[in-house]
């Protein structure tokens, strides 16, 4: 049992949960709580963590079948014990669950999946749709977008590489488990992406206020992705532009504009909607 909170890997627990740039280095992600290691992909997990109180609850005195499930899934990995003291020192989270793991980061091919997307859809499968996220910086709209497009059924998540890290432990939280579901692409900047998706037959749209029209009026049971800007600016021009049409949210009252994730949800569903249709 580790007891020290100077213990070199509780530094390092500690330090992936904070630095970017060592996350990237190890090519790994910090997931904390019983419903994240529940989900995790097993080929993804590297390295499994429980406190001690954790452990004693899971091991000793399982009491329903969702405690003999978990207590289950826990013997299958090897693992390390961290007194309550020092787990709550590696944690990122103000209240532990007692359980923490870290996990390789996937790999996922643009091109390669955007092709598998549209020979699924010639073989009946519904048309690819997609998001678009250029420059978001906050977190908890990084992690609600993947969590909603997951529910909406989208088929993947592509976003520039100045959008906040996905990797971040508050945008891990917000998805709720869709990290492990929702392939997501991270691209320098989405001019070449948008003409690639176009030149696959995937209509770009926009949300965008200038020379608009209402965001239910397009067919999105056709091949579809959705361009979201930053929250304090929007799209950038440059790429607005290669948009192949412009949308907009008509809103009520003095609002002029919606959270990034709430006009995100709106426009994935009401593809979600044509296509259930």
């Amino acid at each position: 049992m580790i007891s020290s909170t100077s213990n070199s890997k509780v530094k390092r627990l500690a330090a992936l949960g904070q630095k970017a740039k060592l996350r990237r280095e190890e090519q790994v992600f910090i997931v904390e709580g019983i419903r994240m290691f529940r989900e995790a992909p097993a080929g993804w997990v590297k390295e499994v963590y429980v406190s001690e109180s954790f452990l004693n609850r899971c091991v000793n005195q399982c009491e329903n079948k969702a405690d003999m499930e978990l207590k289950n899934r826990l013997e299958t990995f090897q693992y390390e014990v961290l007194t309550d003291e020092v787990f709550k020192k590696a944690s990122d989270t103000q209240t532990p669950q007692g359980v923490m793991c870290v996990l390789a980061m996937p790999q996922y091919v643009l091109s390669g999946s955007i092709d598998s997307w549209v020979y699924a859809m010639r073989n009946g499968k519904n048309a690819p749709l997609l998001v678009l996220l250029e420059d978001l910086q906050d977190p908890g709209n990084l992690g609600t977008i993947l969590r909603a497009g997951e529910a909406a059924g989208v088929s993947g998540v592509i976003m520039t590489r100045q959008t906040a890290d996905i990797f971040n432990p508050k945008v891990i939280r917000a998805t709720m488990g869709s990290i492990y579901r929702v392939p997501f692409f991270i691209v320098d900047g989405l001019a070449d992406t948008i003409d690639l998706l176009k030149q696959r037959g995937i209509t770009v749209y926009a949300a965008h206020l200038e020379n608009s029209m209402d965001y239910d009026e397009p067919d999105y049971t056709q091949p579809a992705a959705f361009l979201i800007g930053n929250e304090g600016n929007g799209l950038r021009r440059e790429t607005a532009d290669r948009a192949s049409q412009y949308i907009k949210i008509p809103m009520e009252g003095q609002v002029e504009s919606l959270n990034a994730a709430a006009a995100a949800a709106i426009l994935m569903y009401e593809a979600s909607r044509q296509r259930r249709r």
